[in-house]
């Protein structure tokens, strides 16, 4: 198992054929690596993630552990998650990758929102710090990729109204956002909004915390 994987996962077959959507996924993901919101940490770690439904089913595709620093992914960069079951942390899968950490996350996101067709996971700092508390906000006690993460997104879909934010934070996991749409251009339409509209935001914090510095 992966060291960053925090479920159960089964290969069921071992290739997957190609998915209609794959090249919606690689030009959304070319933005994403091209503004620094997925991509490869200082430490060569990979982060962020994305996904898409396969059709009207519970089923959907993700992008491998690991493939956040690829410029373009093929079909054995991704796998399609078949199966899952939370209660056993647990999910069934096909293709040659390892399942993204966020497996379950997105799967999540899926079960409770019917319409959503679209995930997207990624890192930005600034836009992670604005939106804390101030957009639908993951419990700070609770760490990525876990089972406890699945259950608390199905808990803010329950408690305010993120599917109509159609974003949130991840307070326990710096600079994770997650974005979602009933495709990935709309997913990331949602992330480019909330980073258009905290701009201000960001400029002022900027300029608040430079002028209360003293030399010296």
């Amino acid at each position: 198992m992966s060291q960053y994987v925090k479920f159960t996962y089964e290969r069921e077959r071992a290739h997957i054929a190609p998915f209609d959507e794959l090249a919606e996924l690689n030009a959304c993901r070319r933005k994403l690596l091209d503004l620094g919101l997925i991509g490869v940490d200082s430490n060569g770690i990979g982060f962020g993630n994305l996904s898409v439904r396969d059709g009207a089913t519970r089923n959907f595709y993700i992008t491998g552990s690991a493939t956040g620093g690829l410029p373009k992914l093929s079909p054995t960069d991704c796998v399609r998650v078949v199966a899952y079951d939370f209660e056993k942390n647990w999910i069934g899968y096909e293709g040659g990758a390892v399942p993204s950490s966020e497996s379950l996350t997105h799967a999540a996101i899926y079960e409770s929102d019917p319409l959503t067709s679209a995930v997207i996971h990624c890192h930005d700092s600034g836009l992670w710090a604005t939106l804390l508390d101030h957009a639908p906000t993951t419990s700070k006690d609770v760490a990525y990729g876990t089972l406890e993460m699945a259950y608390e997104i199905m808990r803010l879909f329950k408690a305010v109204d993120l599917q109509s934010r159609q974003i949130f934070v991840m307070a326990g996991h710096e600079g994770g956002i997650v974005a979602f749409g009933k495709n990935l251009e709309d997913a990331f339409d949602v992330v480019m909004h909330e980073r258009r509209a905290s701009t201000p935001c960001m400029q002022n914090d900027f300029h608040e915390r430079n002028s209360s510095r003293h030399d010296g």
